[in-house]
């Protein structure tokens, strides 16, 4: 707890002490609770409106004169405490902006993701994660204290303004992630970024499949659908589940298959029934038979037993399914037996 909000919760404990000893005090010199407490309140605030019943005895006159002067002592500790809590607030947030801005001006190299909903809070934290120095840039104020309490360089700011994009640094930065939830925005974001540095690697979300040459035209390197990538992966789940299941399991193969299908191939899983004529063949022998055509990255046995990177010198037994093979063709719409 600061001091200033300390000092204000010790005058209001302190004010609200007195005046509880001075109603007590009237009320036991005869007075009601209503006119005690009326009392009490028009002296601490000093409204001046006169006694509410003559006090003719010297003992009470001295008790007020007395909560007279601790009355106005606590109103006024409260009204300096309520200023000094009202001031602290303004210069940390002052000095808060400032070292904020201190530190996005020393960024050099970074990234600035444009949006902080959920594709930007993954973002965020993947790059926090990896210690990559990045800046945010959020119009809305709800996200301030988030990205604050998790250490986020941030701005409050629009991002389709291109000020706001020159205070975040795109001149220094590396690359911007434009992941706002409006395709419009994005594509005028992507337009300003690319007319403020040239050479910036843009990363641009799409929402609509049409928007993706669009963002390019408007200058993005990459573009990014979430949901259709989104219904690739369901799809795969259902057609190669096996596959999936083992590239779910393995973050570095499925960052890899990813680039792969950058290139243009694809992962696919095919079974070996007994009637095979592969049966009994090692893998070298099957990938010289294909001309390296493709690669087998994993083999699932007919007792579920998983083998990651298998020798060259494995054979090939009847019933199992040998999945993972990284192939240079389309997908094709159902897993295939090798025969």
């Amino acid at each position: 707890m600061s001091s200033s909000l300390r000092h204000l919760r010790n005058g209001s404990v302190f004010l609200l002490a007195v005046c509880a000893v001075a109603i007590a005090g009237y009320m036991v010199a005869g007075w009601s609770f209503l006119d005690a407490a009326y009392m009490a309140t028009i002296t601490v605030f000093s409204v001046g409106y006169g006694e509410v019943l003559p006090i003719t005895d010297p003992s009470l006159r001295v008790f007020t004169i007395l909560f007279i002067g601790l009355g106005c002592t606590g109103y006024l500790y409260i009204g300096g405490a309520l200023v000094q809590f009202l001031i602290a607030g303004q210069i940390e947030t002052t000095l808060g902006n400032r070292r904020m801005s201190k530190s996005i001006e020393n960024l050099d190299q970074h990234t600035i993701i444009c949006g902080y909903g959920r594709v930007g809070r993954m973002v965020a934290a993947e790059l926090h994660l990896a210690g990559h120095p990045f800046v945010i840039l959020e119009q809305s104020d709800v996200f301030a204290a988030s990205m604050a309490e998790k250490g986020y360089l941030s701005l409050i700011a629009d991002a389709t303004n291109e000020s706001a994009l020159i205070e975040a640094g795109i001149q220094r930065a590396r690359q911007i992630a434009v992941v706002l939830p409006n395709d419009a925005m994005n594509v005028f974001i992507t337009l300003s970024a690319r007319n403020l540095n040239p050479d910036l690697l843009i990363i641009a979300r799409g929402m609509a499949p049409s928007t993706e040459g669009k963002l390019k035209q408007a200058g993005a390197n990459q573009v990014v659908l979430p949901e259709h990538i989104g219904a690739e992966r369901i799809a795969g789940l259902i057609l190669r589940p096996t596959a999936s299941s083992l590239l779910t399991g393995d973050s570095i193969l499925s960052h890899l298959v990813n680039d792969l299908a950058e290139i243009g191939l694809d992962v696919e899983e095919f079974s070996i029934p007994a009637e095979s004529n592969l049966v009994g063949m090692t893998l070298a022998a099957l990938e010289t038979r294909g001309s390296s055509a493709f690669l087998i990255i994993s083999i699932v046995g007919a007792d579920g037993v998983v083998s990651r990177q298998p020798k060259h010198d494995t054979t090939l037994e009847p019933e199992t399914f040998s999945s993972l093979s990284v192939i240079p063709t389309i997908t094709p719409s159902s897993p295939r037996s090798l025969r």
